[in-house]
């Protein structure tokens, strides 16, 4: 089975290092946060990946064409013209990186990448800035098991600020940061029939509208419902709170 993985976007909320580079080479622990999510699929088989590309997208192409020098130790022999690998550390994994536009949108970049998307099976579909502890083989026998065209991932959203609950003037109860309010939300980590791709006009076509809506409405959309970890990294609070995470254990680490 293929993964597309979303590698576009401006990342303009995470300014701070999206000026320099694009969102999904941010790093967390020290390798781009593209790398954790492909390792997530890997851990269930998923081997096989499309990554959209758009903003800075030279730079992830360079990083997997050089990933030894990034991620192992080298002897350089100049004179010779050689390099030798040492204790490198090496995936399975095969990797298309196309460009898909500077200004696609989500759709528009998932229509791109058409042509070498397989059409004899579903497909694997994320965005490149979010991890979890989630079970990718689960996911997958799930959305075959329905039958239907689409699975969409519901998560909890993260909670951000403290809760408070009032008598009058009194405070009644207070939590820190809830989990949410008890609404899911879109997690990404969607399975797909290449059906789907037929709902996408064009570059222009955001894929969380028209063809998520679509889906819906004829009941082809069903919910995978996710009640682990999942957490988005959309701004620099985002990244450092993944880094602690990280250093303690990473609870979406699953090899």
């Amino acid at each position: 089975m293929q993964a597309v993985i979303l590698a576009g976007g401006l990342g303009t909320r995470l300014g701070e290092e999206t000026s320099v580079r694009p969102k999904p080479m941010v790093e967390i622990g020290g390798m781009p946060i593209i790398w954790h999510i492909m390792k997530i699929y890997s851990a269930a088989g998923v081997n096989d990946f499309i990554v959209c590309l758009g903003y800075k997208g030279y730079m992830i192409k360079e990083y997997f064409a050089n990933y030894f020098l990034h991620t192992a130790d080298v002897t350089i022999d100049l004179k010779n013209n050689n390099i030798e690998v040492h204790q490198n550390r090496s995936e399975p994994w095969r990797i298309t990186l196309v460009d898909t536009g500077a200004d696609a949108q989500t759709g528009g970049r998932l229509k791109a990448v058409a042509n070498h998307i397989a059409k004899d099976q579903p497909f694997c579909f994320t965005y490149g800035d979010g991890v979890a502890d989630i079970d990718i083989a689960e996911l997958i026998a799930f959305h075959r098991n329905h039958g239907k065209s689409a699975t969409i991932t519901a998560v909890a959203p993260p909670g951000r600020f403290g809760a408070i609950e009032f008598d009058g003037e009194f405070v009644r109860s207070f939590r820190e940061k809830p989990a949410g309010d008890g609404g899911l939300i879109n997690g990404g980590f969607f399975v797909v029939d290449r059906s789907v791709i037929d709902l996408i006009d064009g570059p222009d076509t955001i894929w969380e509208q028209k063809p998520l809506e679509h889906l819906a409405a004829t009941g082809e959309l069903v919910a995978y419902r996710h009640d682990g970890f999942w957490h988005p990294m959309d701004t620099l609070r985002d990244k450092l709170y993944l880094e602690n995470l990280w250093e303690q254990g990473a609870p979406w680490k699953s090899w």
